[in-house]
């Protein structure tokens, strides 16, 4: 009977050691569960506030490259306002340069008519070029060199001709850090998913070679 006893207090004992394995491994698949689940909610949410970060990036280079150019397009319209009392300057002195003077008109004209970014750069080193013929006319009247009028357009035309440089400094500045950024990986996906769009730089051939002789002269 003692012997059956025994049987039996092992038997039980062995079934509660049993049960409480069970209830171990259960606990650990629960909560190896809850952290496969958590890692993952973690994960997502880093994608989420990557994709927001990117986004918003991209959103902000592009409106201070629109920003530039509004302020390039400011300084260029203001030198278009200048030619036309250039010009009629200068004729009153040297009427006979018709050709000189019908040439910075129609390049005035193209100019302000250009569209795009390409063209618009085409179009302003035309017309950096006829504005230098222009003063290369004006260096042959001695007169017309010592007319106040003629001396205040051309210190505002100098003055604008700096702020147009600068401007497209910033310009092609922020536009190369925009492109670069919708480049790289993985910015380019979200860029190509969203329709960012890279933006061309604003190259002046004249103006570059004028960071050395800008169009402003001096007599």
């Amino acid at each position: 009977m003692v012997r059956a006893i025994g049987n039996l207090f092992l038997y039980s004992f062995a079934l509660i050691r049993h049960r409480v394995v069970l209830a171990s491994i259960k606990r650990c698949d629960t909560l190896g569960g809850m952290t496969i689940i958590t890692i993952v909610l973690i994960a997502l949410a880093v994608i989420a506030f990557w994709l927001v970060f990117a986004y918003n990036g991209f959103v902000t280079l592009t409106n201070r490259a629109k920003e530039a150019w509004a302020d390039i397009a400011v300084q260029l319209k203001r030198r278009y306002d200048l030619i036309p009392n250039l010009v009629e300057t200068v004729k009153g002195y040297a009427a006979h340069e018709k050709t000189t003077f019908q040439n910075v008109t129609d390049a005035r004209t193209r100019a302000m008519g250009a569209t795009g970014t390409a063209d618009k750069a085409a179009a302003e080193n035309a017309l950096v070029g006829m504005l230098k013929s222009l003063f290369a006319v004006a260096e042959n009247y001695p007169q017309l060199k010592a007319n106040e009028n003629f001396l205040q357009l051309q210190r505002e035309l100098g003055d604008t001709e700096d702020k147009i440089q600068a401007a497209r400094r910033f310009y092609n500045t922020t536009v190369m850090a925009l492109n670069t950024a919708l480049q790289s990986f993985p910015g380019n996906l979200i860029a190509s998913s969203f329709g960012f769009k890279p933006m061309d730089l604003f190259e002046l051939a004249a103006a570059d070679v004028a960071a050395a002789e800008p169009v402003k002269v001096r007599f």
